[in-house]
């Protein structure tokens, strides 16, 4: 199984994918602009290959991918932020996922992806849903850590 993780901070997704059922990884590109996040997932996955910024990413480039997984910045969409929503620039990079979705869907058309974010107003969630073509559904992150964050 390939994996292309944007947005991947630490690389949590080498962790939860050790505890599922999945196919093995075969390989795993992630990207993260974030230095310190960078080192940490360097540290623990030394095999991951480091693509940085998801605006300079082509799929085309990357051949055949199984899972995209991604966490755009909240910020924007976020009940206890400013709700600038699209309008800020980090919460833009959603549509960084959106294209890089869709050039991956050129070379494997079942691709299966997952896009993480927090509870939103229904007019931001409209949008996404719009874009991704699938409604959303809510997980609570109390599920599976001390956290209790609805997602």
């Amino acid at each position: 199984m390939k994996i292309l993780n944007l947005f991947s901070g630490m690389g949590c997704d080498i962790i939860a994918h050790s505890r599922t059922d999945l196919p093995p990884i075969t390989k795993v590109y992630h990207s993260d602009i974030d230095k310190y996040a960078r080192a940490v997932d360097r540290y623990l996955h030394p095999d991951v290959i480091h693509l940085g910024d998801v605006t300079k990413i082509k799929g085309s480039d990357l051949g055949h991918i199984d899972l995209l997984l991604g966490g755009s910045p909240c910020q924007g969409f976020s009940f206890s932020g400013k709700q600038l929503a699209f309008d800020d620039p980090r919460s833009k990079l959603f549509f960084e996922f959106v294209r890089i979705l869709k050039e991956l869907r050129e070379i494997n058309p079942k691709i299966n992806f997952f896009l993480e974010n927090v509870k939103m107003k229904k007019e931001f969630r409209d949008v996404i849903t719009d874009q991704l073509g699938v409604h959303p559904i809510e997980l609570n992150s109390a599920l599976d850590s001390a956290q209790n964050r609805k997602r």
